[in-house]
């Protein structure tokens, strides 16, 4: 069932965004990818990150991205895209992290709806974006679950409502029992699929991934088959 989410109505119909994306130390980064990715693991952690924050900040609804990292590379890797670098995390797991860059956010763009969006989409499609953004300025709170519907890609506050982040595994049930809103669209596919392992991966494949993300899995493949040919 999903939560009342503060109905917004049609005033906040016309509301722009901050995206706050989470993007780990490339070195943790992906652990469940290592059989699919092998070496090239931190590699494609920086290359679906790079995708997902070009994607977003190529929707019309996005005023900015702020990034919330501590890795210094991915910093600059998506600062070089105009992603807001936010550093200083609490150190104390993903959703403070995400509070964090709210705030942050809130500070340097004060008025705008704020929205936590995950780091691994890189299939991530602008249009599609801006269709669950557009559904989230109805509501005070809401979110949108990921494809399996046990956790979550996205988390919006419009302006004026708290930011009240519950990631990390089943966070579906949790963003409800906290009263948000669940987005419930057909034809937002991209940005419900976010990647963690190689089933995943294979899936955000076939609705097509970014540039970034395709040429690196095209030259891990490319070095893979030399190897094999060179044994």
């Amino acid at each position: 069932m999903a939560g009342s989410g503060e109905r917004g109505g049609g005033a906040r119909l016309g509301v722009r965004w901050s995206l706050v994306v989470p993007v780990k130390h490339l070195g943790r980064a992906k652990s469940r990818l290592a059989l699919a990715a092998g070496r090239h693991r931190e590699e494609l952690a920086l290359a679906v990150a790079c995708d997902t924050v070009a994607a977003a900040r190529a929707c019309a609804a996005v005023a900015a991205v702020f990034a919330v990292t501590e890795d210094p590379r991915a910093g600059a890797e998506l600062a070089a895209l105009g992603a807001v670098v936010v550093g200083g995390e609490p150190g104390t797991g993903l959703n403070p992290a995400l509070a964090h860059g709210a705030r942050a956010a809130r500070r340097r763009l004060p008025g705008l709806g704020v929205c936590a969006l995950s780091a691994d989409l890189p299939a991530l499609r602008p249009p599609e974006l801006g269709r669950v953004l557009a559904a989230a300025a109805g509501y005070g709170r809401s979110f949108l679950p990921d494809a399996p519907g046990v956790g979550t890609t996205l988390l919006a506050a419009s302006p004026g409502h708290p930011f009240l982040p519950a990631f990390e595994g089943a966070s579906r049930v949790r963003h409800l029992a906290r009263g948000a809103h669940e987005l419930v669209l057909p034809d937002v596919e991209s940005v419900r699929r976010d990647v963690d392992t190689p089933a995943d991966l294979r899936a955000a494949l076939e609705l097509g991934v970014g540039p970034r993300t395709r040429a690196l899995l095209d030259r891990a493949a490319e070095l893979s088959a030399a190897a094999a040919r060179a044994r």
